[in-house]
């Protein structure tokens, strides 16, 4: 989750006046590499010759280039038929390569990231931080005690160059790229991302944190993460996500695969904050071992279009699933998210939590697939979806799925949608509260559950980043 400020941004361009307050961007004019818009087999090969890759990787590359062509967009979510494939931009190098001193990052790259506020959260709440400026990430750090330890935390890139054979075992598994049209998009093109390995027994107490910004027109951003955690060890992994408010759309398509050893615990927490240009076209998944644990904390704000369902295969006895949802959608945004929960072993359990708040005519959907499979006896699963609809205008869907193998299960579902009532509005008026205040209080109260997951100083950004899309919500 990005911790963002509330800084000045000066001399920064931005293409239009709007309230979106981490909207500037600056040029990219002394960019490294910019290939020219559209996708072919000889964009795959030459991202691949960049960054020196071996061959085998290369391969998987044009095997998903090719899959890639052959499925179909999806029709059954989000109206993606305005994407243009042909005017993206598929790798964009800002700098040479990745600092490990603030001190060493380039002048403008850096005052980007410090507008975000990288290196107060740095200093204060993580135990690392990767920064990445559209293709690539441009800063990394871990600290010492962790270091020490046997954790990595380092670039996707950088992983692949040390430790080829366990990225080769992992790479592709969770996630292959005939999973989805975007998945193989992502195979095909992925640059920068993090590589995480957690050594048994070791406890990450403080959170690893990656920002995404995007800073150039017709953007394709394109990270591809790995996570290992190992038995018995835990981490809190936190990412952040912002764009320049360019009129021209931009694709953000993420593959991230989670591998979650037996005893093991991993939370991971994404905080989009998108700019209304945004195409956000994400596949997550874990892979969680016996009495193991994986728990998805997913607010979503911003983007013209989301689809996000990151899901957990519940894999050995015993193994925990749980997912906390937020999504926030308004005028001309749809925030199509949900969940995958799919239960292989006896004794699993998983709970959902989703949340949606629609406003000035935006659009929530809730898509979750419960799949109980036949050697899944005594397994349990909740799924609770609240929506909050702010004017008449605004929609909220529930599609819910349960393909259940085995009876000896316990499958429970609510959902409900609801509206700010007059009544609440009056009570807390009549006691000195503008409306536009109590509105506030209301949607801080809806969602108060999740934001309580968070850290402290998240939760206190999170419920700041709601005010704030919250204003001028009045109608």
């Amino acid at each position: 989750m990005a911790r963002f400020t509330t800084k000045k941004t000066k001399n920064f361009k931005t293409d239009s006046p709007d309230s979106y307050e981490y909207g500037f961007s600056y040029s990219t004019d002394s960019y490294k590499y910019i290939l020219k818009p559209g996708l072919n087999e000889g964009v795959v090969k030459e991202i691949s010759g960049i960054k020196n890759e071996p061959e085998w990787m290369l391969k998987i590359r044009l095997e998903a280039y090719k899959a890639f062509q052959t499925k179909q967009t999806p029709i059954w979510g989000a109206d993606l038929s305005e994407i243009n494939y042909e005017k993206i931009h598929y790798y964009l190098r800002p700098s040479k390569g990745q600092e490990k001193s603030w001190d060493d990052v380039p002048a403008e790259i850096k005052e980007t990231f410090e507008k975000l506020g990288i290196p107060e959260a740095e200093r204060e709440v993580l135990a690392g931080v990767k920064a990445q400026l559209d293709s690539e990430v441009v800063y990394g750090s871990l600290r010492d005690v962790w270091a020490k330890d046997g954790v990595v935390f380092l670039s996707m890139d950088e992983g692949l160059a040390q430790y080829p054979d366990l990225v080769k075992e992992y790479f592709n598994k969770i996630i292959p790229f005939g999973d989805n049209k975007f998945s193989a998009l992502n195979t095909a093109t992925w640059s920068g991302g993090c590589f995480v390995y957690i050594p048994k027994g070791v406890h990450v107490k403080m959170p690893l944190q990656t920002y995404f910004r995007i800073n150039s027109a017709n953007a394709g951003q394109f990270e591809r993460t790995l996570i290992i955690i190992d038995e018995g060890a835990s981490v809190h992994y936190l990412e952040g996500c912002t764009a320049p408010n360019f009129s021209s759309s931009s694709l953000h398509a993420a593959v991230v695969e989670i591998y979650v050893k037996k005893g093991a615990r991993c939370q991971y927490t994404t905080v989009q904050n998108w700019y209304k240009n945004i195409y956000n076209l994400v596949t997550k998944r874990a892979y969680v071992e016996e009495e193991a644990e994986m728990i998805w904390t997913d607010f979503n704000m911003g983007s013209k279009v989301t689809m996000k369902y990151p899901a957990f295969v519940l894999a050995g006895k015993g193994a925990r699933g749980e997912v906390l949802s937020m999504a926030l959608a308004g005028a001309g945004q749809h925030q199509d998210t949900g969940t995958k929960s799919i239960h292989l072993a006896p004794h699993t359990s998983s709970s959902v939590v989703s949340k949606s708040i629609s406003k000035g005519g935006g659009r929530t959907s809730y898509r979750g697939l419960v799949n109980v499979g036949p050697h899944a006896h005594d397994s349990k699963n909740t799924v609770i979806c609240d929506a909050l609809l702010l004017d008449e205008n605004s929609r909220a869907d529930t599609y819910p799925i349960n393909k259940i193998f085995n009876s000896n299960v316990e499958i429970q579902h609510e959902a409900t949608v609801s509206k700010i009532g007059d009544n609440q509005l009056f009570y807390l008026m009549s006691r000195g509260v503008t409306e536009e205040q109590a509105r506030k209080m209301i949607v801080n109260g809806f969602i108060d559950d999740l934001v309580r997951k968070l850290p402290m100083e998240y939760a206190v950004e999170m419920n700041r980043l709601i005010d704030h899309e919250m204003e001028g919500s009045i109608g």
